[in-house]
């Protein structure tokens, strides 16, 4: 069967606005600018031939068939979160980290860090960079040269004064547990072995937004 969808990005940004009846809030939870999610719902509203909100002055209201709209969109997307989370490791909470395509793995221990932290399953995109970061596709990056973005977390884990190599994490989940266990081990790995500190990621500054 095949299933006439409008396009899912199109479908969050609409769904996350109808929530928060607003355009900036949707753009935080969805670690996009307003102007996007703003695009995004014109162009499902043009898509589907209908208005979905009623835009006034500094406010958002959503229209009759906003309303009729929204139970739908958002039970699908339920739907998908619960199937997506039988997928995770069993009593593992997911983490899905991406790495630009010149990152050595090798430098991360990761066979170590999964028997270390069995509570977190690891999976790792390579290569990966900020799009699939911004989409959601991975929950944090290591990237080259990504020193500062806004509405995101940016730790250094080289040394140096280059375009160096950057752990990334949007500010709302920056501080969730198995974020804050993997930026420790990264924090940890040079103390492991002195004698190849210099081939080891190390955390070494924190930019924010």
């Amino acid at each position: 069967m095949t299933y006439a969808l409008p396009p899912l990005n199109a479908l969050r940004a609409f769904e996350a606005a109808a929530r928060h009846l607003s355009f900036k809030l949707a753009a935080h939870e969805l670690h996009v600018t307003p102007a996007a999610v703003g695009q995004q719902v014109k162009a499902l509203e043009a898509r589907l031939g209908v208005q979905l909100f009623e835009r006034l002055h500094k406010q958002l209201i959503l229209t009759v068939a906003g309303q009729a709209y929204l139970p739908g969109v958002s039970e699908g997307f339920r739907h998908i979160a619960e199937a997506t989370s039988q997928l995770k490791p069993a009593g593992a909470v997911l983490l899905q980290l991406g790495v630009h395509g010149s990152f050595d793995l090798r430098r991360l221990e990761l066979a170590a860090f999964r028997s270390a932290h069995a509570e977190i399953g690891l999976r790792v995109l390579h290569p990966a960079g900020l799009h699939e970061l911004v989409e959601g596709k991975v929950d944090l990056l290591i990237a080259r040269g990504l020193s500062h973005h806004p509405g995101y977390r940016c730790d250094r884990i080289d040394e140096g004064s280059g375009l160096g190599d950057w752990l990334v994490a949007p500010e709302g989940t920056a501080d969730c547990p198995e974020i804050v266990g993997f930026r420790a081990w990264l924090r940890a790995l040079p103390a492991k072995n002195a004698l190849t500190n210099r081939h080891r990621p190390r955390l070494v500054g924190v930019s924010g937004s």
